[in-house]
Order: structure tokens, then C-alpha cells, then sequence
């Protein structure tokens, strides 16, 4: 075998190992970018909910929590967006359909109903988060895995007091 044949043998493993990394590094991009996306909504979401509860809560527990979920989803959407920047991505301005959808659902009740509804929906929108953010922030070497870890004890923070609101808005206790 001929030493120029050795070398493009070699120069194109070596290209080829390249491109299998580069692709592996980019759908791993990618993924980051759809979790960052899918959280910077959920935050936007968030925080309209959070101003529905201050406006449309009956118990001042709901109402505490609202502002609460604004002011943390609100920090934690400027974090994301200072990660989408750093990614080269676009952050979201709205939250999605199906979000906005619930809003609308929700914004449309008073009262205990609100009460109620609102906190069984934010229990459940809590338990997806954190599920979505621990799997994420596992990937601890990556910016994305890093706005995860960050932001998982806010969400858990949030789910107990949704969990500890349940109970009085079920009762009727204010």
C-alpha cells in the first residue's frame, strides 16, 4: 500500500468520525433548543396564568400563588432567553396553542371554580415540568441541562404549594 493511500484512508476516517460527532453534537442541539423553546412558552404561559389567579382567584392562597408563578416565571424566562442567545435561537414570544387554549378555558371561571380548576391544572402542569426538566437536566454538560438544574427547586416549590392549595380550594377553605 502506498503512503498517499494510507493518508486519505486516514484523512477520511477521520472526517467521517468528525461528521458522526458534529451530528451527534447538532441533534443534540436541537433537542436542547425544542426543551428550551417548549419552556420559555411554558414560563410565558406561566405568568399569564399567574396574572389570571391575582385577577380571578377567590382565596387569597390562589391569589398569593398567582404572583408568585408571574414573578418566578418570569425570572426564569429571562434566564431561558439569555440561553436561547447563547444557542443562536429564537425565543418565543407567546405561549402555544394548547396553552393559550387553557388560559381561555380558565379565564372564563370565578370564583371556587376558578379556585379549584386553577389549582388542579397547575398540579398537573407542575408534575409534566418537572418530569420534562429532570430529564433535561441531566444532560448537566450542556447550557440547556444547566437552565434545568437550575430551575427545577422553583418547580418543585410551586407543585407543593399547588399541592397544599388543593386541599382548601376542595374544602372550601379559605
Amino acid at each position: 500500500m502506498s503512503t498517499q493511500f494510507i493518508t486519505k484512508f486516514i484523512m477520511g476516517a477521520s472526517l467521517a468520525g468528525a461528521l458522526v460527532v458534529s451530528s451527534a453534537s447538532f441533534a443534540q442541539d436541537k433537542a436542547g433548543q425544542k426543551f428550551l423553546k417548549e419552556a420559555m412558552e411554558g414560563n410565558l404561559a406561566e405568568v399569564k396564568m399567574g396574572e389570571l389567579a391575582q385577577k380571578n382567584g377567590s382565596s387569597d392562597g390562589v391569589r398569593s400563588f398567582g404572583q408568585m408563578l408571574a414573578q418566578d416565571h418570569a425570572a426564569a424566562n429571562k434566564k431561558a432567553e439569555t440561553v436561547a442567545q447563547s444557542l443562536g435561537m429564537t425565543a418565543p414570544t407567546e405561549p402555544n396553542r394548547k396553552q393559550t387554549a387553557d388560559y381561555n378555558k380558565l379565564s372564563k371561571l370565578s370564583g371556587d371554580k376558578f379556585d379549584r380548576e386553577f389549582v388542579n391544572h397547575m398540579v398537573m402542569d407542575h408534575k409534566k415540568d418537572i418530569r420534562e426538566f429532570e430529564k433535561e437536566a441531566k444532560k448537566k454538560g450542556d447550557a440547556t441541562g444547566g437552565y434545568a438544574n437550575e430551575t427545577l427547586p422553583t418547580l418543585r416549590k410551586h407543585l407543593d404549594t399547588a399541592q397544599s392549595l388543593m386541599g382548601n380550594t376542595t374544602t372550601g377553605k379559605r
